[in-house]
């Protein structure tokens, strides 16, 4: 019989405390820098990019915080990767770092040397939607407004379907 009050020992969880209590003390992750400065290097689609550090280093895979592109290979996808490639090609870019999305990339605001937000652009220009999350509208709900409200680029498509219902139905293009 096991006395009142006290909790049953659990000597897994004492082992994942104790894993985690040393990995913290070890070596910890490397963190990205707040602000990344550089030019890109391939556009993959319209909202990953690579960028090479503008003091040296391998190219980081980045991806634009608070929108969503086409895919590749669902309408608008190709005219959605072109808009980006247009708005960074040969010019030195600033990336403020959010946060790592669940792939390692990293998640970011992108903008030029003027300050334009370049992911605020792409969605007010119709070649991506604003991203919202559980309910909240997102940093672009207002461009995505002006974009519909106008017909731009993917809007002008009454049959345009948001990536996340094209992955839904379809798959990633990978598996196509």
């Amino acid at each position: 019989m096991k006395p009142r009050g006290r909790r049953p020992r659990r000597p897994w969880a004492v082992l994942l405390a104790a894993a985690l209590l040393l990995g913290a003390a070890g070596s910890a992750p490397a963190r990205a820098p707040a602000e990344l400065h550089g030019r890109v290097t391939r556009v993959a689609d319209g909202d990953t990019l690579w960028l090479a550090p503008r003091g040296g280093g391998r190219p980081l895979k980045l991806r634009l915080q608070g929108l969503d592109a086409p895919e590749l290979c669902q309408a608008w996808g190709p005219q959605a990767r072109a808009a980006l490639q247009a708005l960074v090609r040969g010019r030195e870019l600033r990336a403020r770092v959010i946060t790592r999305d669940d792939y390692g990339r990293l998640l970011v605001r992108l903008h030029d040397a003027q300050g334009q937000d370049l992911g605020e652009r792409l969605v007010r220009e119709g070649a991506a939607w604003n991203d919202g999350w559980r309910r909240r509208p997102g940093p672009y709900a207002a461009q995505e407004r002006a974009a519909r409200a106008l017909g731009l680029g993917l809007h002008a498509d009454r049959a345009a379907l948001h990536p996340r219902e094209f992955r839904r139905r379809h798959g990633p293009c990978a598996a196509r």
